[in-house]
C-alpha cells in the first residue's frame, strides 16, 4: 500500500482527483456543521433570491438555501454512487470468477447473459425499471447496480482465465484444496486490482446517472435534496435564477471529474502493463 501510495502522488492528475475525492467526504461528512440553514427551511421573503452574503449560492423557489441543500446532496450523491457500484461489483466479482474458474458449459451461459444485458442500453434499462417501482434512493441505487455489473464481470472472467493457468493455483488443485477455497483464498486477492479501479469508475457512473434520474424526476423525491432535483427547478426558472443550474451543474461535474481522474490514476499504478511504458 505504502508503494501504491507513493506512484500515486507522482501522478499530478491522480492526486488531484483524490483531493477532490477527500473534500466531497469531508463535506458529506460535516454537513450538519457546515449547512447553514435546514435544508426543508422555508423563507417567503427571499424566494428566488441571487446569491449574497444571508444565502452565498441564493434560493430556490421555496426561499430554502441552495448551499444548505448542495451540502446535503454530496451525501445523497456518495451514498447512491458508493451503494450502487459496491453492487455491481460484488455481483460482477462473483460472477466473472465463477466464469473464469469453471469455464465450460457455466462460462457460455454467463458471458452470453452479459452479451444480453449490453444488448440494451443501460440507462433506458433503469427508466423502464424505475417505472415499475417505487422512485425511492434504495430503489435506484439497487437497479444502478444490477444494470452496471457486466464490465466488472468481464474483467474478473479474464483474470481468472489467466490465474487459473498460475503455478501457485495449480498447486492448490492439486494439494486438493476445493474450488470455493481456491477461488476465496488465491483467485480473488489476485484480480481484486481491476475491480477496484472499476469500483472508483462506477462511482462517479452512479453519481451521473442518480443526477439524470432526478432531472428527470423519477429519482431522489422531494424535498430530500439532490443536485439532480436542484437543477430540475433551475430548468425552469433559468431567465431568473440561474445559479439554481450553474452550482449543481458544476457539483456534478467537478464530483464526476474527480472520481475519474483518481481511477484513471489507479489504473496506472495498478496495472504493471502501463508503469513498464
Amino acid at each position: 500500500m505504502i508503494a501504491i501510495a507513493a506512484r500515486l502522488r507522482k501522478n499530478s492528475l491522480a492526486v488531484l482527483g483524490a483531493g477532490i475525492v477527500a473534500t466531497l467526504f469531508v463535506i458529506a461528512l460535516l454537513a450538519p456543521v457546515l449547512a447553514p440553514y435546514d435544508t426543508g427551511e422555508i423563507d417567503a421573503k427571499n424566494v428566488l433570491s441571487a446569491p449574497s452574503w444571508e444565502h452565498p449560492l441564493g434560493t430556490d423557489g421555496l426561499g430554502r438555501d441552495v448551499v444548505s441543500r448542495m451540502i446535503y446532496g454530496a451525501r445523497i450523491s456518495l451514498l447512491v454512487g458508493f451503494v450502487s457500484a459496491g453492487l455491481a461489483c460484488v455481483i460482477g466479482l462473483v460472477l466473472g470468477a465463477l466464469a473464469g474458474y469453471f469455464g465450460g458449459w457455466l462460462d457460455t451461459v454467463l458471458m452470453r447473459f452479459v452479451d444480453i444485458m449490453l444488448c440494451f442500453p443501460s440507462f433506458f434499462l433503469i427508466l423502464a425499471v424505475i417505472a415499475y417501482l417505487n422512485a425511492s434512493i434504495w430503489n435506484i441505487m439497487f437497479v444502478i447496480g444490477v444494470t452496471s455489473w457486466m464490465g466488472v464481470c468481464r474483467l474478473v472472467r479474464a483474470e481468472f482465465l489467466t490465474l487459473k493457468q498460475r503455478d501457485f493455483m495449480m498447486a492448490a488443485e492439486a494439494l486438493g484444496a476445493p474450488p470455493r477455497r481456491v477461488i476465496l483464498r488465491h483467485g480473488l486477492p489476485n484480480a481484486v486490482a481491476p475491480v477496484f479501479v472499476s469500483f472508483v469508475l462506477g462511482v462517479a457512473g452512479a453519481i451521473l446517472t442518480e443526477s439524470a434520474l432526478s432531472f428527470l424526476g423519477i429519482g431522489v423525491q422531494p424535498p430530500d435534496p439532490s443536485w439532480g432535483n436542484i437543477l430540475t427547478e433551475g430548468k425552469s426558472t433559468i431567465e431568473v435564477a440561474w445559479w439554481l443550474s450553474l452550482y449543481p451543474g458544476l457539483a456534478i461535474l467537478v464530483t464526476v471529474l474527480g472520481y475519474n481522474l483518481l481511477g484513471e490514476g489507479l489504473r496506472d499504478v495498478l496495472d504493471p502493463r502501463l508503469r513498464e511504458r
